[in-house]
């Protein structure tokens, strides 16, 4: 029973924030934000796409950008080659003479230095985005994003982030996940919730970037450190939900725990070291009240459902080993399987766990709907309902040991 009542609190909480989002999807200040038009303005505007070792994505990225439906004269293209050491400054290098696109390399220094060069070299730009080399863009997401500058104080704005071409049941897992973050990110910033603004993708405006000081390493988390720093600065984030960006994910199970490693541990470490006035401070609303703190509450309940799952397992087999010997090893072996409805264990937790998968499924169908991604999402579900719990605790429990003991791990 205390194994069990560990698990509760963690399962309410996951039911309660599921539950706050779609209620929160059907507010007002939701509703406004999925009604908004294309923008018909055309300010001046720079995408920097900060590149390392990207000679097999880098061309898909710069193609993408040129397709956008804005006007070739207000929108420049900077690419940053940060001392890749394989055939990427070469590639760059073809679009030299494209009149949009300004080739830039340097030494490696880090993707903050690559945005920071790029930004600095945006002399004409209101509002600079940053693509990460690995994405590709829809052609009306810059002018699904331009809408939502109509405020002055909204300093950044985000897109709707999915899987380019999700073959691979992993990517197809991966895709249902990035397909839940669209609804997550929707709802939360009409409440001004944000605390990440993702590389594929984001746009700032200019000035403020450089009146908060630009982009720093951050824990190699420096598009999470750049939303924390603008709200604590005052200043409001959006998100664009129809504005869509695919980007290319980790292909093996090890890459996505090391991926998943880097950004959460980012997330605790720019929380608990740098802006730990935040967590449930009312001056920063949402984020601070109850974004950040569910956001810590999420690492450590991910590891002690974990916990409960491998004591219950273990508890089961060891009760079942104990429950036949005696028996012939062959009756032991043989299955003896009788099922029943009315027999059906039913407990509080399955309900509530039950109750929590449903949630979430409606969550991703919501974000799918909303951002007017295609393609089918039903392998994806199945995936994230069966494995993603399996996975998480893996880079949960990594990053835990990594922020106790001061494990610093590379980009890649």
């Amino acid at each position: 029973m205390l194994v069990e009542a560990l698990t509760y609190p963690f399962i309410f909480l996951a039911v309660f924030f599921e539950v706050f989002l779609l209620v929160t999807f059907l507010s007002e200040p939701a509703r406004e934000r999925r009604s908004r038009a294309l923008s018909t303005q055309t300010p001046k505007v720079a995408v920097v796409v900060p590149c390392w070792n990207e000679q097999n994505t880098i061309q898909g990225t710069v193609e993408s950008l040129l397709a956008l439906d804005y006007p070739a004269d207000k929108l420049e293209i900077i690419l940053v080659d940060d001392g890749s050491t394989d055939n990427t400054p070469a590639v760059m290098d073809q679009y030299a003479e494209n009149p949009q696109v300004t080739v830039i390399h340097k030494e490696n220094g880090g993707k903050h230095t690559a945005m920071n060069l790029g930004i600095e070299k945006a002399h004409d730009a209101v509002y600079v985005g940053c693509l990460d080399a690995d994405s590709y863009v829809a052609p009306d997401a810059l002018r699904e994003i331009i809408a939502y500058f109509d405020d002055e104080k909204v300093a950044a704005v985000t897109c709707a982030m999915s899987v380019w071409d999700p073959k691979t049941l992993l990517e197809r897992m991966q895709n249902a996940d990035y397909i839940h973050g669209i609804t997550l990110r929707h709802v939360i910033s009409s409440l001004n919730g944000l605390y990440v603004t993702p590389g594929p993708f984001s746009f700032f405006r200019r000035d403020i970037v450089l009146k908060v000081g630009g982009f720093r390493n951050a824990h190699n988390t420096e598009d999470l450190e750049m939303a924390l720093r603008l709200q604590n600065a005052g200043y409001i984030l959006e998100n664009a939900p129809r504005a869509r960006v695919y980007t290319k994910t980790p292909l093996t199970v090890r890459a996505l725990v090391k991926q998943r490693t880097r950004w959460t541990t980012g997330f605790l470490r720019n929380v608990i070291y740098d802006y730990r006035h935040m967590i449930g401070n009312k001056q920063f609303g949402t984020l601070g009240l109850f974004m950040i703190p569910i956001g810590l509450i999420a690492n450590v309940s991910g590891i002690v459902m974990f916990g409960v799952i491998v004591v219950r397992t273990v508890q089961a087999i060891w009760n079942q080993i104990a429950l036949v010997s005696g028996f012939p090893l062959l009756y032991t072996l043989t299955p003896h399987v009788s099922f029943s409805f009315l027999f059906f264990p039913v407990s509080f937790i399955m309900l509530l766990s039950l109750i929590m998968l449903m949630g979430a499924v409606t969550t991703m169908l919501v974000g799918k709907h909303i951002s007017k991604t295609s393609g089918n999402l039903f392998v994806g579900i199945i995936m994230y309902m069966t494995f993603y719990g399996l996975i998480a605790p893996i880079w949960l429990i990594r990053s835990m040991y990594d922020l106790i003991t001061g494990t610093r791990r590379g980009w890649r």
